[in-house]
């Protein structure tokens, strides 16, 4: 069934060769899909309730496609181009997306508890109402990146860049994110408790809107510079063990 959908991040009008329903897919049925659309000249694909758990689908192309309410856990797509695809609802705990590439993807409302995205390039990608715990984000490639209202506890982001961006109620609760640059980045409704700080940059960083709940006292030097409320002051003072005479 052909369809005409609206792309939520590009705003324009994007013709699916054809909508898939309510089915359970081997890779072999997916190489099937691109090839019959590549014959017919026609667009990427949409999934729609299907199931891809434990597919491997390493390498594959699937530019374009767009993926609604979807199993793809234990999936793995290593190396996989997946530019531009739309992820609507999806969950995928344990997916593996290693060296894919994601650039200007949109991941809207899914689970990917544990998914690796270990060297995943990111570039304009959006992030939008995610569950990301556990999520292994180490050495990803991102050039202006948007996430917001997504869950990143436990996460592993070191040494990942947010410079100058605008965060909106992220949860990095006992995330890794070692050496990870927040320089001028302002921090709205987040939540950076009992995340590992060590060698992180926060000059010029907007605070006021951040729990900073749990921060210990090697930790307290990396705010240097940083705007921070009177109320947070107070209880950063606290949480030190220090008191206010």
């Amino acid at each position: 069934m052909e369809g005409r959908v609206r792309s939520a991040r590009h705003g324009r009008g994007v013709t699916f060769s054809q909508t898939i329903s309510d089915r359970e897919l081997t890779r072999a049925d997916v190489e099937a899909l691109i090839a019959a659309a590549s014959a017919a000249g026609a667009g990427p694909v949409c999934l729609s309730d299907c199931s891809l758990a434990d597919v491997d689908l390493s390498g594959i192309d699937l530019t374009g496609w767009r993926l609604e309410r979807c199993d793809v856990r234990k999936a793995r797509f290593a190396s996989a181009r997946l530019e531009r695809t739309h992820w609507q609802s999806c969950r995928g705990g344990f997916a593996n997306f290693a060296s894919a590439d994601l650039s200007e993807a949109v991941l809207a409302g899914c689970d990917f508890n544990n998914a690796v995205l270990k060297g995943t390039r990111l570039s304009a990608a959006r992030i939008t109402g995610c569950k990301l715990t556990g999520a292994d984000l180490t050495d990803v490639r991102a050039f202006d990146l948007h996430i917001e209202e997504t869950l990143l506890v436990n996460a592993k982001l070191p040494a990942y860049s947010f410079r100058k961006q605008v965060l909106r109620r992220v949860d990095f609760g006992q995330a890794d994110l070692r050496k990870a640059d927040f320089r001028d980045t302002v921090l709205e409704g987040c939540s950076l408790r009992d995340a590992t700080l060590a060698g992180a940059r926060f000059d010029q960083a907007d605070l006021r809107g951040a729990d900073l709940g749990g921060l210990r006292l090697e930790d307290a030097r990396l705010f240097r510079g940083a705007t921070i409320s009177r109320e947070q002051a107070g209880q950063l003072l606290a949480e030190l063990g220090l008191k206010v005479g």
